[in-house]
């Protein structure tokens, strides 16, 4: 007697189950793609982990276009957050983002929908896959993102973000010794575009490249490096690099000789911190704490507050921040940066210097942020910074800030959204 195989027994099966889980931890409980990704593929070899992450990367990138092509292949739309829409997006979206067989893609989506409208499902996947559909180019961003960043800054911007989520992000490194720039840039057969840095010319497996081992270089976003070059040399100055984790910006710090001492709350992000310095052999004091209750032994030179943020300017390389992240969870995340910038200030030296950054492309994070804290901060100035202290390419903004929009660098594969501040203590208070 032949055995009908159970649901479970269908190959691929365990990864889109996980799928479902790692999308509905995202999009219903607002959780962080890559942190919800460990408990929705608990259990799954390291190949099974990264189809998850793809299958449900790809979903979110392309979530719009995904709906308006199941929306136009039904009577009646299906809820938002009905498990056959959920299904059919994550079918869709290997067949027309990852390249799945429509047969591979179907098999694995109807045992998700056991004991649920498995027929539905199936003729509309049918309808949709039958008319041979592709993905728009570049995809379509969700409409209240659009609108809210057509607000602040302008009608073109929205576009300009399109384009640069549909593109690859490129891999830049930051260098251990910024005077051997032009070796690496050889050697990894990559370009610079400033002193320490180098963009790869593709994609590759980072850890067998040359000078990863012996801690040559670090992976860190061309606009990631501008808060930490605002600083300059360390000349064994003592700064405070705060929300460091996982490091990049201490690196660069030691790097150039400063005393640096690096303060996160996260554990486990500290241990990558400690093996970033390990690897790169540079060495920082390391605290672990929360920077709202958290206090230095002193004031100290320099600090760099490198805030927790909506991360909306990293949107290229993680989806997610597009469907997690609206106004509510933005208003908040303002709140916590104006109260840690009012505690990171009372650690600057009379005379020293505060870099404020976030990874947003909000002027609540940003231009307004800084707005705010001088209005009620006389004792700090600002510290306009000069085009020659930035990568090419990258220019301040009239007031003396650095803000990276989705255009910025596009020619050359574009970079992250950042917003960078530099401000100085007076001795006076005026």
């Amino acid at each position: 007697m032949t055995r009908v195989p159970r649901p479970d027994d269908v190959p691929g099966l365990p990864a889109r189950r996980a799928a479902l889980r790692l999308l509905d931890a995202v999009l219903r409980r607002g959780d962080p793609l890559e942190l919800a990704l460990h408990g929705a593929a608990q259990g799954l070899p390291a190949a099974d982990r990264a189809l998850v992450h793809a299958i449900a990367a790809e979903t979110l990138r392309h979530l719009a276009d995904l709906d308006a092509l199941i929306d136009g292949a039904t009577r009646q739309p299906l809820p938002d957050d009905a498990k056959a829409r959920m299904v059919l997006r994550i079918a869709l979206a290997q067949v027309l983002a990852l390249g799945t067989a429509p047969h591979a893609a179907i098999a694995t989506a109807l045992p998700l929908v056991d004991g649920g409208p498995r027929k539905l499902v199936h003729g509309v996947f049918g309808t949709v896959t039958r008319n041979g559909p592709t993905l728009p180019d570049p995809p379509t961003l969700p409409q209240e993102v659009a609108a809210r960043w057509a607000g602040q800054w302008g009608e073109a911007m929205p576009d300009a973000a399109a384009q640069a989520y549909g593109a690859r992000p490129p891999v830049d490194v930051g260098l251990r010794d910024a005077a051997e720039t032009a070796i690496w840039a050889k050697r990894l057969g990559g370009t610079s575009f400033a002193p320490g840095h180098v963009r790869l010319a593709e994609n590759a497996a980072i850890p067998e490249l040359p000078g990863f081992a012996e801690g040559a270089w670090w992976v860190q976003d061309i606009a990631a490096s501008c808060p930490a070059r605002l600083l300059g040399p360390g000349e064994g100055r003592a700064v405070l690099d705060l929300c460091a984790a996982p490091g990049g910006k201490t690196m660069q710090l030691a790097a150039a000789g400063w005393r640096v001492t690096a303060v996160d709350q996260s554990k486990k992000r500290l241990e990558r911190l400690r093996e970033n310095l390990a690897r790169t052999t540079l060495s920082a004091q390391i605290a672990q704490g929360d920077v709202r209750t958290w206090s230095p032994d002193a004031p100290v030179d320099a600090v760099l507050l490198d805030a927790p943020c909506s991360a909306t300017g990293i949107y290229r390389r993680h989806p997610d921040v597009l469907h997690r992240i609206g106004s509510r969870q933005i208003a908040e995340l303002a709140e916590l940066q104006t109260e840690l910038l009012g505690r990171a200030a009372d650690w600057v030296k009379p005379g020293g210097t505060m870099v404020y950054a976030t990874c947003s492309l909000e002027r609540a994070e940003g231009e307004e942020q800084i707005a705010a804290f001088l209005a009620k901060r006389p004792d700090f100035t600002p510290c306009p910074v000069r085009a020659d202290e930035l990568p090419a390419g990258i220019v301040p903004t009239p007031d003396g800030w650095v803000r990276t929009l989705p255009d910025a660098l596009a020619a050359q594969g574009g970079a992250d959204g950042f917003f960078v501040a530099r401000l100085v203590r007076t001795a006076t208070g005026a």
